[in-house]
Parts: structure tokens; sequence; C-alpha cells
């Protein structure tokens, strides 16, 4: 279906329901009923809870029922259904890929928060997010709040976007709810939450999940084991309320990285009989009890053995504390938080394209020769078989290709607070309602990363291989490997960063006359940095059998010692006039700049750059009881914008060295997000977002020619994409069966700067039932139902300036196969 065609069927569909409701309207208007009274509540961006309707900026609220009906693989997924949010959702259950309006970041400026405070400052810390790495979704979520643009940069730091989780708090009623989840990709999970009063004013909630799944795709051991509980108590003031919560996560998740997917001596051959597209992955039992080697700082050669199924194992504790008061109409908020936790992180990386077995040996034949004396020719075995159980590529792919394993341990800590004071006032100009706040954060963390290379098969699975040199005769004189080790110890780093920031801010809301209204906000921030990281050498080990530690990274004991103290000014204006209580219009600009974070002090030679970003936004609003249609339209200009990359050295295995590009990016289009309910039985719910993101003037150290960027779309980043959700209801006797679908698009996208190598567009198809009954309700939900092919991400390690050496991805992470997934769940 061409893209003219997908916007005129959702635009029709969208009006058709407006106009009617429209022509409701005209009528005499009869007393409100129960229907119309503000449903959609939200207060992030806001100074106090208002509609959604009422605000000037692009804000999404789901709640329980909207999420329970999407039923998301993962955090992202959920995010893939708000419109200006791309969303990549392959990489498993966490630390996936949020861009927002074109927004050149793989973590998109999109700051997530819990109950309006990160749970750890910063977007990133060391090889996990604070978003999606951090934050899961249970039933102790009531709902997720989704800004685009707006006042986020007034309300949290770095953000051209907020993801905002309010938790589920006690009630006069008790009530709970238990659900299980079992999927066909081995998924089992169960889900609680009881809530209810302790004593006079006092209520508590409690919840969480625990979790073990297979995995979308076969790694041959667990993907996903844990799960996380929450908790809070809250006492009602007669001023106001006060609320302590805790929250405790332990969870392992498995990294899919990408695959190839084609032959790249002749892309249109699939690698699909050795590497399958749906479920297969470099992931492998054959890496679970991995060597690495290094040498410390005192010259001492250290080994570790790790397990790639520990995955990415985040464990952290958060206790909060949150009051609110109103004194004669000034309201008091002060928000407290602190976290502390540890994460282990276990991946094996894609890096360059499969190679031809046979010239990939010979690459390393006079190497060999100079080791190891008369060689005479190359061959390979499976690894830890002293050469003796051969292996034959030409009997399968004719191709052998390598990876990088990471292994990352990381201790860190954030605690932020947040004091505000609201207070309405009148004045003869209209009414002003004004916040002014304070926030700060100190947090921090260590960093202990070693990576290496290993040689393996193109297979699922795969076994690890050794590139083994023979004499004339048979006989086995060395290794350029050694246990499936191509290069031990690539990449080294021992560094550690502490950081400590305060912000100053106030946003007014100016309500001129009834339907006009001006809001402006401003944040000032300072940063102070202080980290080291030690200075890296390479060694050779002294293993005359082998090639594999010839140049291993060394700490020589010697660090370099960092300080930055960047600062920050963000502010916005905005403008809303309502025609009527029904239809709007607003109109925004912004200014957002994201300092350096933190972890440039733990860096050796970093590329240092502040990025500053002018947001501008317009927008039309219409509400008709059930039917609605927010259409934004927005123009981002980053100048200047840090494209810098860290590349992969396919000669020495190094994955430390920064490429800088620094230039400018502008992201222009529009968003759509609406609802239609023609008749009481069917809703039509869709989101749809055009936008054309574009690089300029990029240039590096080496002088490379910014006329070659100028006008490339950005790296993975479509010029369309959306959804269109339908929805029948209907009535069963003293139940309600509910059956709904949901199709996406995602248009094209580039591997590269230079837009050489293209990631084809795709569309998926899902659908589920819904049957409530009394206090059950039982679940089937199916993702890509009819299989379809779409990649996502490329290979990023070296694929960013020369892409892949062919006009379509031969390396990406492949869509999820078909999977359904069965939810019994009781409410009481």
């Amino acid at each position: 279906m061409h893209i003219s065609n997908r916007v005129s069927m959702l635009a029709i569909g969208l009006m058709l329901g407006l106009a009617t409701q429209a022509q409701a309207e005209e009528a005499p208007a009869p007393p409100v009923q129960a229907q119309d009274q503000p449903t959609d509540i939200i207060v992030t961006g806001a100074a106090r809870a208002e509609r959604r309707f009422d605000v000037s900026y692009a804000i999404n609220s789901l709640g329980q029922n909207d999420i329970a009906k999407i039923a998301p693989k993962n955090f992202a997924d959920l995010l893939g259904t708000v419109p200006g949010i791309h969303v990549e959702a392959t990489g498993g259950e966490v630390q996936n890929i949020t861009r927002v309006r074109g927004i050149p970041t793989d973590r998109g400026y999109l700051i997530f928060q819990q109950d309006g405070l990160p749970l750890y400052h910063e977007i990133d810390g060391v090889f996990f997010n604070s978003g999606e790495g951090m934050n899961r979704y249970d039933l102790m979520s009531e709902r997720v709040e989704i800004v685009r643009g707006g006042p986020a940069p007034i309300y949290a730091s770095s953000a051209a976007a907020i993801a905002n989780t309010i938790t589920v708090t006690g009630k006069a009623q008790s009530a709970g709810k238990a659900q299980v989840t079992l999927g066909d990709t081995g998924l089992y999970r169960l889900d609680a939450m009881q809530s209810g009063p302790l004593g006079d004013r006092t209520y508590y909630a409690i919840g969480g999940f625990l979790r073990q799944h297979d995995g979308y795709r076969d790694s041959g051991f667990p993907s996903d084991r844990g799960g996380q509980i929450r908790a809070n108590i809250k006492h009602d003031l007669d001023n106001g309320y006060i609320k302590a919560s805790v929250m405790y996560v332990n969870d392992h998740n498995v990294f899919y990285l990408p695959i190839p997917v084609a032959d790249p001596r002749n892309p249109a051959v699939s690698l699909d009989p050795y590497i399958n597209y749906f479920n297969g992955t470099m992931n492998s039992p054959s890496l679970r009890n991995v060597v690495i080697k290094y040498r410390d700082g005192a010259g001492v050669t250290q080994s570790l053995t790790r397990d790639l199924a520990n995955g990415r194992h985040m464990r952290f504790f958060n206790a909060g504390l949150d009051y609110q008061g109103d004194f004669g109409g000034w309201l008091i908020s002060a928000k407290f938080g602190a976290t502390q936790g540890k994460s282990s992180f276990d991946a094996f990386y894609s890096t360059t394209n499969p190679a031809d077995a046979t010239t990939f040996a010979n690459s390393y034949l006079t190497a060999a020769q100079t080791a190891f004396g008369a060689v005479t020719r190359m061959g390979y075995a499976i690894a830890g078989s002293n050469g003796q159980s051969v292996y034959n590529p030409a009997a399968a792919s004719g191709l052998v290709m390598s990876g990088q394993y990471r292994a990352v341990e990381s201790k860190f800590y954030s605690v932020q607070g947040d004091l505000s004071v609201t207070r309405k006032f009148d004045t003869p100009l209209g009414s002003h309602d004004l916040r002014a706040g304070l926030y700060s954060s100190f947090y921090g963390n260590t960093n202990f990363t070693v990576y290496q290379d290993m040689l393996i098969e193109v297979a699922g699975k795969p076994r690890t291989l050794d590139l083994v040199a023979y004499s004339s005769s048979g006989a086995v004189l060395g290794y350029v490997t050694q246990n499936g080790v191509l290069r031990y110890g690539t990449t080294l780093a021992n560094a550690k960063a502490d950081a400590r920031m305060i912000a100053l801010y106030a946003n007014d809301t100016w309500d001129i006359t009834d339907g006009l209204r001006v809001d402006a906000g401003i944040r000032r921030e300072w940063y102070g940095y202080t980290g080291f990281a030690t200075n890296t050498t390479a060694a050779d080990l002294g293993d005359p059998t082998t090639l594999a530690d010839n140049a291993v990274r060394a700490l020589n004991a010697t660090t370099v010692n960092q300080r930055l103290n960047p600062s920050a000014t963000n502010w916005t204006v905005g403008v809303n006039y309502d025609f009527t209580r029904h239809l709007g219009a607003y109109a925004r600009v912004s200014n957002l700049e994201v300092p350096p974070q933190a972890n440039v002090v733990a860096s050796i030679n970093p590329t240092i750059v502040q990025t500053k970003a002018r947001q501008y936004e317009l927008g039309i609003k219409a509400s008709f009881g059930q039917n609605y249609l927010y259409v934004t339209g927005f123009y981002t200009k980053f100048d200047p914008f840090n494209a810098s990359f860290v590349a992969y050295n396919p000669t020495t295995g190094r994955n430390d060295q920064s490429v800088p590009f620094i230039g400018e990016a502008v992201a222009k289009g529009i968003e759509m997000d609406g609802r239609v309910v023609p008749v009481s039985w069917f809703a039509l719910n869709g989101s749809m977002t055009i936008a054309d993101p574009q690089y300029r003037n990029l240039a590096n150290s080496s002088g490379a020619d910014p006329s070659a960027v100028n006008g490339k779309q950005i790296i993975r980043e479509p010029k369309f994409f959306g959804n269109i959700r339908p929805t029948v209801n209907l009535k069963l006797g003293k139940g309600d069966l509910e059956l709904y679908g949901r199709y996406e698009w995602v248009g094209r996208r580039y591997v590269d700067l230079f837009n050489l190598t293209a990631l084809p567009a795709y569309e998926t198809l899902g659908a589920g039932a819904t049957l409530n009954w009394g206090p059950w309700r039982v679940q089937v939900v199916g993702d890509n139902l009819t299989n379809a092919k779409g990649l996502t991400e490329g290979n990023p390690r070296t694929d960013q300036l020369a892409g892949q050496g062919a006009s379509d991805a031969i390396y990406g992470r492949p869509l999820f196969g078909r999977n359904v997934r069965l939810i019994v769940g009781l409410s009481w």
C-alpha cells in the first residue's frame, strides 16, 4: 500500500468520525453527561493536573486498559504506538532504541521518570540506560504519560521528551489483580498487585512480576529471567499527602545483536538455511564459558571466565519520598529518590561482515609462517579440539565470521530531589499559575570493560572455531586463535565518574481569556564532573603457540584525571487558543541544550560537544466525546550536533576510539494521533508520523567533505511510520468480548551517513481477543502474524561510514517472527 493511500485512509476515517460529532455539537447542548467529564487527566509537563485537551503540547496517556490491549513485548514496543516515536524493539526485553521526531540519537533525548523523578539522572550509564534499561511495566504501573517536545526541557534535564510512569497507590477500597502470561516462545510470567487501606487515611500498594523466557531467538539458554517488586505507603494529610515508596529489580536479559542475512559475496543469496531470519542468533551455548585475558597495571596476566547466559544483569534498589501540601493556595511539592545498583553485562556483538573462509584463512598465512615456521596451509577446526575435529566451511555456507564478546561491570548510584512551589493568582489581565522549583542530583558509576574477538561459523547458535596452521604432513604447528579466541583483550577500560548538578526552573501558565493561554518556562543547570580513566597499551602475553595474545590491551598503571563543569539553559514559550471546548490550536518554541554526559571524564580522548537544539511546534486539536484528533507539525534544528561514534577496527579489534563528526541536523515533519468511535461497538485508533530528518554540514578532523552528507537521511530514521488499531466490542451475556488488530508500517531507512545501504520498508500485522467475564480476563494476542520480514539497526560497529557493500542491508537485527501469548487474569 502506498504512503498516500495510508494517509488518506487514516485521515478520512478520523475526519468522518469528528464531523459526525461536530454535527451533534451544533444542536443545543444537553446537560453535561458523565462521559463529557474530564477523564483524560495528565500531570507530566504541567504545574498541576489538567485535561490533555487543555495543554499546549503533544502528550499521550496510556492507562492499564490501553496497555493491556497492546500487550507490548517490551517498553519500546509500547512507546512505538505513540506518534513521533520510532522504535527498534528487536534487541530483547530491555535496552532497545527509541528515536523521537527524527532526533538523531539512539535514545532521542527521551527521559524516563517514575512519579516525576528519574531512577538515574542521566540518559545512559555504563552499558545501561535509565529508560528501558531500568523501567519495566507491570500491574503497579497505573499509566504512562509521554510528552514530546513542549515543556519537556523545563521538567527534566536533557529532555526533548519525557515518559513518566505513574505508579498505583492505594485507596479506601481494597483491590487486587493477578495474571499469568504464557507464550509460544517459552514465556512464563506472573504479575500481581494488591492495594487498599492500612488505617485511617493511610493506604498501601504492592506488586511486581516474576518471569522466565526462553526468548524470541534461540540462544540455547533462557533469554530473560528475574523480576521486580514495587511498594508504597501513602498517608493523606488535611492539606495534602506524604508517600514513601521502594523498588527492587533483579533481572537477567540477553541482548540480541544483528545477524548476517545474505552472503556478502552475492547478496542475492540468503543465509537463512544457516541462521534463521526469525529466530536465529549468534548467541550460543559455546559462549557460556569464555576465558577473557588482559594484563593489569602490575604487569600480571589476568583471566576472567564469563557466561553469555548472564546477559544484562541489572540489580538495583530505589527508595523515594513524595510530599505535597496546600498552604492557603501555595502548593508545596517535594520529591526525593535514591538509587543504588550494579550492572553486569555479557553480550556477543556483531563486527565485520562474514568472510569467504578460504580468503580469511589465507590472510593469516604469512603471519603464521613467521610465527610457526614451515606452514603450508591453513585450516579450520572446532575450537578446543587441538586441531583434530576438522571444520569444513565449504560443506556449509563457505563463510566464517568474527564477533566480539563484551564483558562489563559497573556499580552506580543516583540521588535526586525536586522542591517546587506553585501559586495561582488573578490579575486584571487574567490569571497566572506560576511554578518555581529547585532540582538537584548526585550520581556516578564505575566502569570495568574488556572485549575480545571470537571466530565462529555462520550458523544459529554457532560453534567457535580455531584457525590452525598445518605443515605439509598435516601436523599442527600453531594456531591463529586459541579456543575460538581470535584476539584477546582488544579493548580494556578501568574508569570512574562522579557528578553533581543543580537546576533552577520556573514556568508560568497565563490564562488571558477563557480560550487564550500563554505559558513560558526556563531552566538553568550547572554540572560538575570528576573522574579518571586508566591508560592502556598493547602487550604480548608471550604464548608461542598462538597469535591470539600478540597484542592484548594492558593497563599501564597511569591514569588520566579529568574535570568538567558544563552548564545549560533551556526555555520554552507556548501559545494556546481554544475556539470552543472541543477545538483548539497551539504554537510553541523551545530551546534545548544537552551537556556532555558525565562519562566523558571517564574516557580517554572523548569527543566533547554540547548539543543545542531549537524546537518549533504548531498543533491543532479536536476532541468530541470519545473521538479526538491531535495533529502537530514540528521543526527541530541541532547546531551544533555531535554525530561522533566509536568505530570497530577490524585489524586490531579495538572498539574504544571515537570518530568525530560535528555539524548540524534538521528534523521536520507532522505527527497525527486520533481515535474515532462511529458506533458504540467499534473504535479506530491510529498514529502516523511523516518526517524529513537530514544531516547538514557534518565534518570530521580528517577533513571529510561535508557536501557528501548534506541533505542525507539521518541514520536509521524513517520518513514515514505509524500504526492503525481497530477494535470491535461485543456483548456476550454477562461478559464482553473485545477483538482488535494492529497494523504497523515503517519506511525505508539507511545504515550509514552517506545513505549507501538501505534498511527496506516493512509492514506487520498483529491481532488479539480479550474476554472479560466477571472478575476474570482471558486474552490471546499475536504479533507479526504473517511473518513479515524487516531489518532494524544494520551493523553499526562497522557500517556507519561505508555502508555494507550492498544497496540493501545484508546484516541487521530482524523483526521477531510470529509469536502468540495467552494472558489469564483475575481482579478482586
